[in-house]
């Protein structure tokens, strides 16, 4: 936001002061009301105009051509080159701000002269110049190089690596754990993780047309006299893995996914932190699909997008991007997948925009911006579909009801970008599609997007307060006396089994030392533990989410409360799904003596039991209205839903009332509870409706 002004000063270079009189400077400019003059004039007479400053002379020079006209806007004293347009005069900002500088090369080369760039905002008036400082406050403080400086997750080596982090192991629990969240998804997804090299031949760059388009911003090798490339991006790699061996329509859609390590030339001076890098990772997939399963594939990538941006607390914008003036393949296959994007986008409800023409070359896309919790929008996960990589890489599958013959005699040799002509021109030969066979369109999907950029927007969307299953740092174990390190460093070790991380403060310093700086560096809980604690076998809880401590939990609680709090999971996981209405059931165990001390061991029916009390009470007794068995607790011990295997109003019903009173606490119906927010309110409305 704002603007910036290159100017050459010599050797002085601005300051602080010179800042308080430039915003005096134009606070007086403002008062005046100084209008603003568009003038149109002739390049000789910009020469003219401009003859006592090299630098515009030589913009005139080079970017207005000799019969051209451009433009000039006068205020004032000042007279500049610019296209406007302007406000109509000084006196609408009010408002001025001078907010730093730096070091601009003229035309970006270093090689030329040192200009210094000044950068500023203005307002209408002084209430909003206020909530602007305000919240530059509130982003400075956030600013994921300063958390990362503090809570010690990662640095950079502006010498011997400039643009490739390190990571310290607190930041390592976060990127792996980022990770592991999206293989989890993957499992439940249908996506299969592949691993791909990190250096390719020239040439598969080639017949991808990144070479001819990117390649300065790429890395090249020298390997035994033969150029080869660090891969920015994985979709090369993927399409040779699609075409190892002959494909067949009943193997589509094909789900690839990989974390591979990217690289990309950018830069010194536009390196950021961790949003702009030389390193990185993506969460890239690759879907291999049929042109009838773009739909229904592209419905399940906005679903899973969907869910793991609900999940950090982001909210998000979706736009449809279709088909620019050049574009690669015909006007029939654009329109068809278009109608296909545009009928995914309105089943899923979700609102969104349409951006005509501001598609890729290569096919359609949704562009998805994500907002955090200061209201700043980003662009990280991405759904496009392309035709062109198929047909630079002869991708082609087997179509049904073509007979299976010998592979051997079906594959086709690999054709693609092999060499340059004398002029040092890529030649790129198409190769040919075999009789039966259709060209796959291809999906590319992330969500993360870069590794690296979603974790510097997390640390400031949460502002270095991690949720617990993604936190660095989760339990600190804190004794009240070194004579109980032993504990303490048992209970630090239980979690760990458990696969919690945690850590246990074994040093002299005093308790509420401990405390005060497991606060500080941001712990989610800090457990304290003392002779009560040890001899039974629990903790004394504390949360930093908190003021008054939670007071004492046995070690099984604990961990059971931590469980709740683990990674998120769009499905339930560790439990049967129903098979044609069966559930698995446990051997059953030895039948117990009749009578215990000579009397009858008494049963309690299953609507008796604690936990069905329990639930009755959480629910405020509304169960009879829902037509299901009488007791709940015990019908969903052995049934997914509240009217057996199949999900209905029922379900719907139930969870809105639950949601009014807060989520259950007996396991069971807590479990259904967690598998209902799953589904969107759409869904369960439609339940609704069918039953």
């Amino acid at each position: 936001s704002g603007f910036y002004y290159d100017g050459f000063f010599g050797d002085r270079k601005l300051n602080d002061n010179d800042f308080s009189s430039i915003e005096g400077h134009a606070q007086q400019i403002s008062k005046e009301s100084q209008p603003f003059l568009r003038c149109v004039v002739s390049k000789a007479e910009a020469l003219e105009l401009f003859k006592e400053n090299p630098f515009k002379v030589q913009l005139i020079t080079n970017k207005v051509p000799d019969d051209a006209l451009t433009s000039c806007y006068r205020c004032g004293d000042l007279i500049d080159l610019c296209r406007g347009p302007h406000l109509p005069n000084t006196n609408r900002a009010k408002a001025f701000l001078v907010t730093k500088n730096s070091a601009a090369y003229w035309l970006g080369d270093q090689n030329l002269d040192s200009l210094q760039r000044l950068y500023g905002i203005a307002f209408p008036n002084d209430k909003l110049l206020k909530e602007y400082k305000k919240f530059q406050e509130e982003a400075a403080k956030r600013d994921h190089r300063n958390i990362g400086k503090a809570q010690e997750l990662f640095m950079f080596h502006p010498v011997m690596s400039p643009g490739s982090c390190f990571w310290f192991p607190p930041g390592v629990r976060i990127y792996n754990k980022l990770m592991d969240f999206m293989r989890s998804e993957y499992r439940l997804r249908g996506f299969s993780e592949v691993v791909t090299p990190n250096m390719y031949d020239a040439r598969c760059f080639m017949t991808s047309g990144h070479y001819q388009n990117y390649k300065d911003d790429m890395y090249s090798l020298d390997v035994e006299k033969q150029e080869w490339m660090l891969k920015p991006m994985n979709c090369p790699g993927h399409f040779l893995m699609f075409d190892a061996r002959v494909r067949s329509y009943k193997e589509l859609p094909l789900r690839f996914a990989d974390f591979g390590v990217l690289h990309r030339n950018e830069a010194s001076g536009a390196l950021t932190g961790l949003t702009r890098v030389r390193r990185f990772q993506q969460d890239d997939a690759h879907i291999f699909c049929r042109p009838d399963q773009i739909k229904s594939e592209v419905s399940g990538a906005l679903d899973f997008l969907d869910f793991v941006y609900k999940i950090f607390g982001f909210k998000a914008s979706y736009a449809l991007s279709t088909r620019p003036k050049k574009a690669l393949g015909s006007k029939e296959i654009w329109d068809n997948a278009e109608v296909q994007l545009k009928a995914a986008l309105d089943e899923s409800g979700r609102e969104w925009s349409l951006n005509p023409g501001d598609g890729a070359f290569y096919g359609p896309k949704i562009d998805i911006r994500l907002q955090d919790a200061m209201k700043r929008k980003h662009q990280c996960g991405t759904i496009q579909l392309d035709f062109n990589g198929p047909i630079r890489f002869n991708l082609q599958y087997r179509k049904e009801g073509v007979e299976e013959v010998a592979e051997d005699e079906e594959k086709v040799e690999f054709k693609g970008a092999e060499e340059k002509n004398a002029k040092g021109e890529v030649i790129w030969r198409e190769g040919r599609l075999k009789n039966g066979f259709e060209r796959p369109v291809v999906i590319h999907r992330a969500i993360l997007g870069s590794v690296e950029r979603m974790s510097a927007i997390l640390m400031e969307h949460y502002a270095g307060k991690w949720p617990f299953w993604l936190s660095p740092r989760q339990v600190k174990v804190v004794p009240v006396g070194t004579q109980f390190n032993e504990y303490a460093l048992w209970v630090e070790r239980q979690l760990q089994i458990y696969g919690f991380y945690a850590e246990a403060e074994t040093s002299g310093k005093t308790l509420n030392k401990k405390v005060r700086e497991a606060q500080l560096e941001q712990w989610n809980y800090v457990a304290v533990v003392g002779a009560e604690e040890q001899n039974a076998l629990s903790v004394n809880l504390r949360s930093r989410e908190s003021e008054k401590p939670l007071g004492a939990f046995s070690m099984i609680d604990f961990i059971a409360k931590l469980d709740k709090e683990a990674m998120p999971s769009s499905q339930p996981l560790r439990q049967f799904e129903a098979f044609q209405g069966r559930l698995p059931e446990a051997k059953a165990p030895a039948a117990e003596p009749a009578a215990i001390n000579g009397r009858a061991k008494e049963q309690k029916p299953a609507f008796q039991k604690q936990g069905s009390l329990q639930v009755r009470k959480a629910a405020n007794h509304k169960f009879a209205s829902l037509s299901v068995d009488d007791d709940v607790e015990a019908f969903l011990e052995v049934h997914p839903y509240v009217k057996g295997f199949e999900p209905s109003s029922a379900d719907a019903e139930l969870f809105e009332q639950l949601s009014e009173s807060g989520a259950p606490e007996t396991p069971n119906l807590r479990r259904w509870y967690d598998h209902m927010e799953s589904f969107s309110s759409l869904e369960r409305s439609s339940w609704q409706k069918a039953a």
